[in-house]
């Protein structure tokens, strides 16, 4: 049998992976039209100052977090897990409802190119327009990331197999990018924002719980039960979304009454 910790660490460790994983491939988007256009080295060196930016607030954050009290700690992070979660879940759920357009990385792709031509720096030299792009583009999407690794790691006692494992899916993206040279249409972007979604509202209801003084049946183990709650949840208000978006859509014209009045 599988102990509770074990299921904390590897909930915070699939946490971290797959919302790297989203935001890498979001990030990934402009660094790749910004290199097409302006060269590699512009668009590879300012993504990687922005790596290196993200890394330096892993540590800082982290450090950080230790000398707060631990009752206080666990009200915090699960407020601020509940408020970031929350908002990553209600964009998942009406995308799935077909409520929110989703997100179309070859469009983006498309526009973020159009934006760079139309500002291009001609020279042999770097294009810091191009790599100030780059580094705006890792660092935005990341803070995410970094917000996640922080607060579910160290709470879940795995900040360093956590920050390894969005390190993990930071590569793996950036790799598969730069070799087909292309942004990653095809990877299920919303389900993954789902999923992650529904941990890290669970993480954070588990911490602002034990924060309160609230006893959960079974210790560590009820993060499990409160998963699966929420993700039930939301997959009921993403159908109940649905139907209402479908009763509201209208499928065909009303015919006026007034051409169907009978004579008299």
């Amino acid at each position: 049998m599988l102990e509770p910790g074990i299921i904390q660490n590897a909930a915070a460790v699939g946490a971290a992976f797959s919302a790297s994983l989203v935001e890498c491939v979001e990030a990934l988007t402009i660094v790749l039209a910004v290199s097409s256009v302006s060269g590699w080295r512009s668009g590879l060196l300012g993504a990687a100052f922005g790596a290196l930016l993200l890394a330096a607030m892993v540590a800082l954050a982290g450090g950080a977090l230790v000398r707060v009290p631990l009752n206080d700690l666990h009200v915090v992070v699960g407020i601020v897990l509940l408020l970031f979660g929350l908002s990553w879940l209600r964009k998942a759920i009406l995308r799935t409802a077909g409520m929110k357009a989703r997100r179309d990385e070859a469009k983006i792709y498309s526009h973020q190119i159009d934006e760079m031509r139309s500002n291009l720096h001609v020279g042999a030299g770097l294009d810091f327009v191009a790599m100030i792009a780059a580094f705006k583009a890792v660092v935005i999407e990341g803070v995410e990331v970094v917000l996640i690794v922080v607060t579910v790691g160290h709470m879940a006692g795995a900040l360093v197999p956590a920050a390894l494992g969005a390190s993990a899916a930071a590569i793996l993206v950036m790799a598969v990018g730069i070799a087909v040279h292309r942004p990653l249409t095809r990877v299920p972007e919303n389900a993954l924002k789902f999923g992650v979604g529904v941990v890290i509202v669970s993480f954070g209801i588990f911490w602002l719980g034990e924060g309160l003084g609230v006893a959960w049946p079974g210790g560590d183990l009820a993060v499990v039960a409160i998963i699966a709650a929420v993700l039930a949840l939301a997959h009921l208000c993403a159908v109940a979304y649905r139907l209402q978006s479908q009763r509201t859509r209208p499928d065909a014209p009303a015919t006026p009454l007034l051409l169907h009045r009978p004579k008299r």
